[in-house]
């Protein structure tokens, strides 16, 4: 059976709320505080797994990084392609599942961001996912992972949201799966009679948890950031993000 995150469906049904035009706003400051992060300095190979509509690789793209986008929805690929022939820069983009990506230290840089990991049912996904990540760096690359934390979810848990957007109306209801596994979510947009309904759960990482699975794969050095812009992973922390390099050439 296929998993939730491999519906098209669900991400096409949905794009309109998760890529509205603050997001795609953003995305040229993500990157620089990605650079600032991780000194990665173009024309360096960027790896953008889980690209969706290609945000974040059209940015590194304008700085002069070359850039491979990974994704495993046709019709976001679709989208980013049409982007980057717009602004006329070259990007691969990849049809692909993260579990599966390779190519051994091709990549300075590795980014999976907006909080596109932990989708899979099964755990040992996850890790294969950060050692695809780690084997695919050069040795000295970096990888960048943007996630929500256990910490920030519960700090900032609530059980509904709601928000009106271009005449839709959008409701979210949230539940903790397990002792703080997973965070689940459902979601319903309307507008006159089209109405989408879909559920899913993300599995949530405290920031032990996350350096010791980054430790686990291979990584040499991991250090978690409260946001983008480099804050402390504490309290005021927004976000969870974990910098982790590689220093040893990967297994083969």
């Amino acid at each position: 059976m296929k998993e939730w995150f491999q519906d098209e469906g669900f991400w096409d049904e949905f794009a309109p709320f998760m890529f509205d035009e603050t997001r795609w706003n953003l995305a040229d400051l993500e990157v620089e505080r990605i650079i600032a992060l991780t000194g990665a300095v173009p024309p360096a190979r960027v790896l953008d797994l889980c690209c969706g509509v290609g945000r974040h690789s059209l940015a590194f793209a304008r700085l002069g990084f070359s850039v491979t986008g990974v994704d495993l929805t046709p019709s976001y690929l679709e989208a980013a392609k049409e982007s980057a022939a717009i602004e006329g820069l070259s990007i691969e983009y990849i049809l692909a599942d993260a579990r599966e990506f390779q190519r051994l230290e091709e990549y300075a840089l590795c980014v999976n961001l907006g909080a596109s990991f932990g989708y899979n049912e099964d755990i040992e996904d996850d890790t294969r996912i950060l050692r695809r990540c780690r084997e695919n760096l050069m040795p000295e690359g970096a990888f960048v992972l943007e996630t929500i934390g256990k910490e920030t979810a519960a700090r900032a848990f609530t059980e509904t949201e709601c928000l009106e957007r271009d005449g839709w109306s959008v409701s979210a209801r949230y539940n903790i799966v397990g002792n703080w596994e997973k965070l689940g979510n459902s979601w319903r947009a309307s507008k006159g009679d089209t109405v989408y309904e879909r559920s899913f759960a993300i599995r949530l990482y405290s920031g032990t948890e996350i350096r010791r699975a980054l430790l686990d794969v291979g990584f040499d050095e991991v250090k978690l950031y409260g946001d983008l812009d480099g804050r402390r992973y504490d309290q005021r922390a927004e976000m969870q993000v974990a910098v982790a390099r590689r220093k040893k050439a990967a297994s083969r």
